[in-house]
């Protein structure tokens, strides 16, 4: 199901809109995706809506849409722009929960856990000073989960008074996902096309507020799928991370 082409467009292509969307109306500010379709949306958002965006290598390059390199980004200024609220990062999650808090450190209980992953890393900072969006390539209640192991992302239920704390969507394989409800607790915002919210809801761990009427992720414009297929990912990098 994941790589069907549906009317021209595969989901991979709806992923790489969803994600690209985080971005829009962002203004001068750092984008650090994480993830094949994470980086070809904020490419694509750098060559569309929203030309002021700032990409880079990974490391300490600022680069251009092509790879073509625009200036020096330190390590230290980086973690200033992160700790100022100028970076908006999409991240991976291991383990998410109804609050979005996430987890990307271990599975079970975190003194003696069945499995060790990366470790808390820079999710505390990210969360709490900088818009934070999450990439789930692979929708399921193993990722989905009521409770997550260990907080490393903070959520929206733990974050009472801090000032910067932002997240703006999820996006996985078969939707995308908000925090838009009284209480801070996931919301459907709209469905990839081909995908159904019965789907979604027996693929998610935890009760989801579901709209009367949740709409279909937006389709790529004419010109955007040609930047995509073309000239931002013309080897189809894409397909391979959602699945063809």
């Amino acid at each position: 199901m994941n790589g069907t082409d549906l009317g021209g467009v595969t989901r991979a292509e709806y992923c790489v809109i969803a994600c690209a969307e985080a971005w829009r109306g962002a203004g001068e500010i750092l984008a650090s995706p994480m993830g094949v379709i994470p980086s070809i949306g904020a490419r694509l958002a750098r060559r569309t809506f929203a030309p002021d965006l700032l990409l880079t290598d990974g490391e300490a390059t600022l680069v251009g849409p092509d790879g073509t390199v625009e200036g020096w980004l330190p390590y230290r200024q980086h973690l200033e722009l992160v700790a100022g609220g100028r970076r908006h990062v999409m991240m991976g999650a291991s383990q998410i929960d109804r609050f979005g808090n996430q987890n990307i450190s271990c599975v079970g209980d975190w003194r003696r856990p069945r499995r060790q992953l990366l470790g808390v890393r820079g999710a505390p900072l990210n969360t709490l000073n900088n818009p934070t969006s999450y990439w789930i390539p692979r929708h399921s209640r193993r990722v989905f989960v009521e409770r997550v192991d260990l907080v490393c992302g903070v959520g929206t239920d733990r974050a009472a008074g801090a000032r910067y704390h932002c997240l703006p969507r999820v996006v996985s394989d078969l939707g995308v996902f908000d925090f838009a409800t009284p209480d801070g607790s996931m919301r459907l915002a709209s469905v990839h096309p081909g995908v159904t919210v019965e789907e979604i809801e027996e693929a998610t761990g935890f009760p989801l507020t579901v709209p009367p009427r949740v709409p279909s992720t937006r389709a790529p414009t004419a010109a955007e799928l040609r930047l995509i297929r073309e000239v931002v990912d013309p080897a189809d990098t894409r397909s391979r991370e959602v699945g063809a």
